[in-house]
Parts: structure tokens; sequence; C-alpha cells
């Protein structure tokens, strides 16, 4: 059995990771709603900007592709903060609806995100990062986890 391609498991990542939010936003307009599903899914949106920045990006800027990697970054910081206001209208116990826009939003970003992400980053991770390098990823993908206190290198929260 051939092992998944990083670009296979990196999609699935953003898969889930919008699955978790639309089942969120969905019980938000039940008037029953549990934050678990956002909670897993913002986690896991932030051990994938993680391991984007620490794994596939440093090895995407030696081999030229500088510009979309800035790209990437930039939007990594507006979904980083993004998240950071949801956690705080989670805390706040705000307004289903204001909730759920905020959730729509994040949805949005991530999709312009991810349609750039996708077809332009992850096939050069296929084909650029090193066996060694792609090892390391494939085993951090498995059961990696993110640093406590890390944050991604665009973020202003």
């Amino acid at each position: 059995m051939t092992e998944e391609t990083l670009s296979a498991a990196l999609e699935r990542e953003h898969r889930d990771i919008d699955g978790g939010i639309e089942e969120y936003a969905a019980q938000l307009r039940t008037g029953s709603a549990d934050p678990a599903p956002l909670v897993r899914a913002m986690a896991g949106l932030r051990r994938h900007i993680y391991l984007e920045e620490e794994f596939i990006f440093p090895p995407l800027r030696e081999a030229g592709m500088m510009m979309p990697v800035f790209v990437m970054l930039r939007e990594h910081g507006e979904l980083w903060d993004a998240m950071s206001d949801l956690d705080d209208l989670l805390t706040d116990e705000a307004e289903p609806a204001t909730i759920e826009e905020a959730c729509r939003e994040l949805l949005a970003r991530l999709d312009a995100h991810n349609s750039k992400e996708e077809p332009i980053i992850y096939p050069q991770a296929d084909s650029q990062l090193s066996d060694d390098a792609a090892s390391r990823l494939h085993d951090f993908l498995a059961d990696g986890l993110m640093p406590t206190g890390w944050r991604c290198e665009r973020a202003t929260r």
C-alpha cells in the first residue's frame, strides 16, 4: 500500500476543519449548540497552520516560492486573528447569530485561502520536500502536537 501524498493528507485536514466549523454553525441555528466541534476545528486549524509554517514553507522559500509563501503567511495571520475573535465571542457568550456570522466569515476566509493553497502550495510540497522532510511531516500529521504557546508568524492577536 502506498503512503498518502502530503497534498492529499493536507486537503483532508482542510475538509475536516471546515466540517467542524460547519457542524457547529448548523447547531447554532437549532438553538442547541455544543461548541466542541468548533473548538476541535479551531485547534486543528491552529495545528495545521503550525505544520505549514514550520515544515512546508521554509523549504518552499528556499526553492524560490517566496511570493506565494508570503501570501499564505499573511492569510494565516488573518485566519489566526479571526479564530481569536471567535474565541472571544465564545468566552463572552455572544448571541448565537453573532457567533454564526463569525463562523461563516471564517469559512469564507478558509475557502479563499484553500483555493490558492491547494493548487499552488501543496503540489510543490509533494515535489520539493526532501524525502526526510516529507517523512517528518507525515509523522507529524499522524500524531504531532503544536508547541504550547506557538503563534503564527503574522498573527496580531
